[in-house]
């Protein structure tokens, strides 16, 4: 049976991380549930102690603030599971959405998939300056990658064992994006996108990236074309 490692960065994410972990739990597939804390100061590592010790659930903290890269690969790292999901903890992506991202890679099609927020998927109305920079970051690796996506910011990336195993990551912040986008497209897997719902938030709600990641993106995406 196949077995899900579901990767969750956190950072300040008191209010919704008991949520997001409920809608997790009821996911109906083998799973473990890797909790990375980022040295939130809101008091979310007082919800995070709740699950300590709970099966298939790990907890890991940071001892100091790297970002969501770092945050991810201290989870990628503990990952024993045939399939890799990244889970931000905000309530912005949907697990119900969890079928659709998994069917091309349990189907034997792809070894990477994308979940795209621009596909049709039901999605709340916000930031038409975010969406068209967006847009830009992911034309932008797009030309540099030889792929086709429409969503390469988006926070639902999933994978086999087999690219986790492959593929070894540097960035520690919202570079980790472009940088697991290139290194996909270098070791040439196979890649999938599908549609998901989102929510996204707005700043008083929470909302972390600004435009200077954007400005990093862009950084990204050129320094990964030419580098390992």
């Amino acid at each position: 049976m196949t077995k899900l490692s579901i990767v969750i960065p956190v950072y300040n994410e008191r209010d919704t991380l008991h949520i997001l972990i409920s809608k997790v739990e009821a996911v109906d597939y083998t799973k473990e549930i890797i909790l990375i804390d980022d040295y939130s100061t809101d008091g979310t590592r007082d919800v995070l102690k709740k699950y300590e010790g709970q099966e298939n659930i790990q907890v890991l903290y940071h001892e100091h603030n790297k970002g969501k890269g770092a945050a991810l690969r201290t989870g990628f790292s503990k990952a024993q599971g045939d399939i890799i999901i990244i889970q931000d903890a905000d309530l912005e992506y949907d697990p119900v959405d969890y079928g659709i991202l998994l069917a091309p890679i349990i189907d034997g099609r792809a070894d990477v998939v994308y979940g795209s927020r621009f596909q049709g998927g039901t999605h709340r109305v916000l930031f038409f300056w975010h969406y068209l920079g967006n847009k830009f970051l992911t034309t932008l690796s797009n030309m540099f990658t030889n792929l086709n996506r429409t969503d390469m910011e988006t926070g639902y990336k999933v994978f086999t064992k087999k690219v986790n195993d492959t593929l070894t990551f540097k960035c520690d912040r919202f570079g980790f994006e472009p940088e697991f986008t290139a290194k996909v497209a270098k070791n040439k897997f196979r890649v999938y996108e599908v549609p998901i719902s989102y929510s996204g938030r707005d700043y008083s709600e929470g909302k972390k990236i600004t435009w200077k990641d954007g400005f990093a993106a862009i950084w990204y995406i050129c320094k990964y074309r030419f580098t390992n």
